[in-house]
């Protein structure tokens, strides 16, 4: 799926063959900065700069439910529980919410991350968070809202405002470096990185979302500005 920047669609395009399907529109949709589609509960989620949240069906009636979040609600996930997170940069918090749009869980960042972008939950039940600086940052925090790990660069340098986050069965990371123009893999320690070499002509410009399909060994990357490309790499292996 792809938001069309600054409207009421998003762009669904088949898995195998990477065709444009159909249009599914969210009435009432602004600027967003994170999707996330939950394949149990057949429905899309968008967060929306109106501090929102909103969702859509994705079969049947089309109908959409909207409900209120924490300020400025960035990257969405969907955890095993099939709730949804969100990060929610303004407020400095992760919010869970389940389908329904019933909070269930809300974690404070304010002592340890000062801009969160995107939040999944990995299966030990903490939450990898990355945080849009310069220099940036992912960390692993607890439902306390206490870091419990960080990732410390070394050979490969600092980060630059790293946005989406993509998990791995074995809660191995992968982030959009987004300024750095890369894709970093780091192990579910972050002790261990290393940029992931991905043939593109002219390089990756800007990552800012991802999406990633182990089942296919397949990563997906929607670039920002100027390019707002959706690139597919097979082949994926941390």
């Amino acid at each position: 799926m792809r938001y069309r920047y600054d409207s009421e669609q998003v762009e669904v395009y088949d898995a195998t063959t990477c065709t444009l399907q159909r249009h599914v529109t969210i009435p009432g949709l602004g600027t967003s900065y994170g999707l996330a589609a939950c394949a149990h509960y057949q429905c899309l989620y968008a967060s929306d700069w109106t501090n929102r949240i909103l969702r859509a069906e994705l079969a049947g009636s089309n109908a959409v439910k909207e409900w209120s979040v924490a300020s400025s609600p960035r990257g969405l996930s969907v955890n095993k529980a099939h709730n949804v997170v969100v990060a929610c940069s303004g407020a400095k918090k992760v919010q869970e919410y389940t389908t329904h749009g019933t909070l269930v869980r809300e974690i404070s960042l304010q002592n340890a991350l000062t801009v969160p972008w995107h939040a999944v939950q990995l299966s030990t039940g903490d939450y990898v968070v990355s945080q849009d600086t310069s220099p940036g940052e992912v960390s692993v925090v607890g439902v306390d809202g206490q870091v419990v790990r960080r990732y410390r660069p070394s050979g490969l340098g600092e980060m630059k405002d790293p946005r989406s986050l993509a998990v791995t069965k074995n809660d191995d990371i992968f982030v959009a470096d987004c300024d750095n123009n890369r894709i970093l893999s780091l192990n579910s320690s972050l002790s261990c990185a290393h940029e992931l070499a991905l043939p593109v002509d002219g390089g990756i410009e800007r990552p800012y979302g991802l999406c990633l399909d182990e089942a296919r060994g397949r990563l997906y990357i929607g670039e920002g500005n100027p390019q707002r490309r959706v690139l597919v790499f097979d082949g994926i292996r941390l």
